[in-house]
């Protein structure tokens, strides 16, 4: 098994360590929910996903993909030149 480097928000190791004092029954479900701004089946959901997958499930799965708003940078060169050339003082 390989073991590599993680990368997660604070937010996320937030996750983990209530998601880990519910495994351990020092807290309920309905506790995490509050404690994490969350429902109670959405706790039950990272829950499962925690207790299958490890720590590494409640990391944000788009995390070093590219956005699916991004502008062309065509498009987007274009319209910085347009500003540049009609508005000076912007």
């Amino acid at each position: 098994m390989a073991v590599g480097l993680i990368i997660m928000s604070e937010r996320e190791l937030n996750r983990i360590e209530v998601l880990s004092q519910v495994t351990r029954g020092t807290m309920t479900a309905v506790t995490a929910a509050n404690v994490l701004g969350l429902g109670r089946r959405q706790v039950h959901r990272l829950l499962k996903n925690f207790q299958s997958e490890g720590p590494g499930a409640i990391r944000h799965k788009a995390r070093g993909r590219r956005s699916n708003n991004r502008i062309d940078p065509a498009i987007r060169d274009f319209a910085v030149l347009l500003v540049r050339e009609n508005y000076l003082d912007f």
